[in-house]
């Protein structure tokens, strides 16, 4: 074998040992690349979210109730290590803060979750944290404004 044909085969072989390592469950991650006529700024994560997780009708079922969570929260509340969304409990039950977080953590096992019914059952809430730098992260999946005044 001459060297121009070893060589083009090797770089065959780490180009595909490349794809096979940035598609597979364990090491997709969230990159957003900028643009600045939308305003958006550049999020590179060390936390990785399995897109294998859930198949097309859950994943479908869990952006649509993730949309729908995003759209009526009342308040978000930053906390040491994350935010809690809260809301109206006419808006949002029990049943479906479970089924959300019981479909974000299958594809998001880094998340920590809590579920809270506080003011004597008029406030539901949802708090999502993690480990250091996890709130980036939810900024930029959840929509969460970076202003200090983080009231919806």
């Amino acid at each position: 074998m001459n060297h121009s044909s070893f060589c083009a085969k090797r770089q065959r072989a780490v180009a595909a040992a490349i794809l096979i390592a940035a598609y597979s469950p364990s090491t997709i991650g969230t990159v957003r690349e900028a643009t600045p006529e939308r305003g958006q700024t550049v999020v590179q994560s060390k936390f990785y979210c399995n897109l294998k997780a859930m198949d097309p009708v859950e994943r479908q079922r869990h952006k649509e109730l993730t949309e729908y969570l995003i759209r009526v929260r009342k308040e978000i509340v930053e906390t040491e290590k994350g935010y809690e969304f809260q809301f109206s409990p006419s808006d949002v039950s029990l049943t479906q803060l479970v089924e959300w977080v019981t479909a974000e953590e299958k594809c998001c096992p880094f998340f920590n979750f809590h579920i809270d019914l506080e003011r004597e059952g008029r406030l539901v809430c949802l708090g999502l944290g993690g480990a250091d730098g996890i709130k980036p992260f939810i900024r930029t999946e959840f929509q969460v404004p970076e202003a200090s005044d983080t009231k919806h």
